[in-house]
């Protein structure tokens, strides 16, 4: 436990629950994403803090209800995903389009409601905190009306909304979304386009999906990449340009961090070039920037399609339990 300048006790949370996998009939093999990295990286957690890591854990009970979804999402919209179809083309997976929605919703849609509670749970937890890590969520594709990018719900939309529907935040308060997924952001961008409380910094690699020059225009601070880039280049920008963004932004009530690994070198999508040892280096260092300030973070894990995904995010989170929950 550390207290920072700004009289904050740092005390990190892990949000978790078993039910954030996504498996059925090995059919989440026809996606480069591996949906059961969540329970792996629990996994490794567990080996190397064991007792500390259940004291410091927390469990969203049960997923997100349609009432609480519908602080973000259309009515449309969300009676468009009562059908096979409709779900599947959202996950970018039209072949999934031939099973019962009942299958869809309890293997698929279950998970992403249940992992939307936890970056609830996880915003809460910060404010309390001080730092709380949902061990999923991040789904930056999705907006009001549309699901894409294997992105469904707008989790870090619904859980701002509900901490100021809770008064946990005033409807003035600035926040911050520090999104370094390797795909642009484009979902939150257009969630928020005309809310100029939020403040937005989506560094990604402008050579893939999504190409979204709308949501682009939202964007406080866009730091587009081109492919290959490395270690030194991507630090150098984020060490260059998030500090700078957090003092525009006028310190923000909280942070929400997409942590996204697909930054990484072997990644089959993201399309950069980072080491194992960069990726490390730039969750360190977005975690001391935001807390040397004083402000409550919020990490979700977003994107990552290397087999090693799993063991990059528990080595960040490691890195954060051994700093901070001394």
């Amino acid at each position: 436990m550390i207290e920072t300048s700004n009289s904050i006790i740092i005390r990190p949370k892990v949000v978790y629950s078993q039910g954030y996998d996504i498996k059925f009939l090995g059919l989440e093999k026809l996606h480069p994403f591996d949906s059961c990295k969540y329970s792996r990286a629990w996994r490794v957690l567990a080996d190397r803090f064991g007792d500390r890591l259940i004291a410091n854990s927390l469990a969203p009970l049960a997923p997100a209800t349609a009432e609480i979804l519908q602080l973000v999402h259309t009515t449309d919209y969300l009676k468009n995903l009562q059908r096979s179809h409709f779900v599947a083309k959202s996950l970018e997976l039209d072949s999934l389009g031939f099973l019962p929605i009942s299958i869809l919703d309890s293997r698929v849609l279950k998970p992403m409601r249940l992992a939307t509670m936890g970056t609830v749970m996880a915003s809460e937890a910060a404010l309390e905190f001080g730092v709380a890590i949902n061990l999923s969520g991040g789904y930056h594709h999705a907006s009001t009306e549309r699901g894409e990018g294997f992105c469904i719900y707008s989790d870090i939309a619904i859980a701002i909304s509900l901490l100021r529907q809770s008064q946990k935040i005033n409807a003035e308060d600035r926040v911050a979304i520090v999104d370094l997924d390797a795909h642009q952001g484009n979902g939150l961008a257009r969630v928020f386009y005309e809310d100029p409380s939020i403040h937005i910094l989506d560094m990604y690699n402008q050579q893939i999906y999504p190409n979204d020059t709308y949501a682009k225009e939202r964007v406080d601070c866009a730091i587009p990449l081109l492919s290959g880039t490395k270690d030194d280049r991507y630090l150098g920008l984020l060490k260059d340009r998030l500090p700078a963004f957090l003092q525009e932004a006028h310190l923000p009530k909280i942070v929400f961090y997409n942590a996204g690994t697909d930054i990484y070198e072997r990644d089959l999508l993201g399309g950069l070039k980072v080491s194992e040892e960069g990726v490390l280096e730039r969750d360190r260092f977005v975690f001391q920037t935001v807390i040397n300030l004083g402000i409550p973070l919020v990490m979700v894990l977003s994107g990552g399609y290397a087999p090693e995904s799993y063991r990059l995010i528990a080595h960040s989170i490691s890195d954060v339990l051994q700093t901070w929950n001394n």
